[in-house]
């Protein structure tokens, strides 16, 4: 069975695989846990989760730690350094994305506002350095290419925003430009494993 998650519920449907779980929004459950806490997660839109052992760091900041200045909006916005390890057997390539799900303006019933969708990374990657350029560039919110940083609104408090790392079990050559919506409907049939690294940001 695949669990769909639509706004406020959640339903049953068939599906080929129990691998996976559908998940969109904020967690308060640790980094590396399996399945969400449906208590604790506000949903929008569907969104397949395949729970793994994979382990997603970085240099820069820890689980629910503050993401360091430089890599915001108002620092030299550049993507932070990603490590990541222990992919499912059998991957062939990785993509990464980050979206900040306590964004005020949620247009369309998205994912909050996404801030980075990079993907078609070989499989003999287990890190991006900061200001990555390797892989091939989505489509962030901020209408355009790459990474764009955390800059919430003034006063808004922190923001949580989720880095994820996508374990696929193909050699991806998905075309350039994809928004979050895109990336996730071509990756589904291929989502060996994922995980994800949550840090914080506020203005003010």
């Amino acid at each position: 069975m695949q669990l769909l998650v639509t706004q406020h519920h959640v339903l049953d449907a068939p599906c080929s695989s129990s691998r996976f779980v559908a998940y969109s929004g904020p967690s308060n459950r640790a980094v590396g846990s399996s399945l969400p806490d449906q208590s604790t997660i506000s949903y929008n839109r569907s969104m397949a989760f395949a729970p793994s052992k994979m382990q997603l760091t970085s240099q820069a900041f820890g689980p629910l730690g503050a993401i360091p200045e430089r890599y915001t909006g108002e620092g030299d916005d550049v993507s932070p350094p990603l490590e990541w390890r222990d992919a499912p057997e059998g991957t062939k390539s990785f993509a990464v994305f980050c979206h900040d799900p306590d964004a005020p303006k949620v247009e369309h019933g998205s994912y909050g506002f996404v801030h980075w969708v990079l993907y078609n990374l070989p499989a003999s990657a287990t890190n991006l350095a900061e200001a990555a350029r390797e892989g091939t560039q989505g489509r962030n919110d901020f209408g355009g290419a790459g990474y764009g940083g955390p800059m919430p609104p003034s006063g808004h408090g922190p923001h949580h925003y989720y880095f994820w790392v996508l374990a696929l079990d193909s050699e991806t050559e998905f075309e350039a430009g994809l928004d979050l919506s895109g990336l996730l409907r071509a990756a589904e049939p291929h989502l060996l494993g994922m995980n994800r690294l949550i840090g914080t940001y506020q203005i003010g």
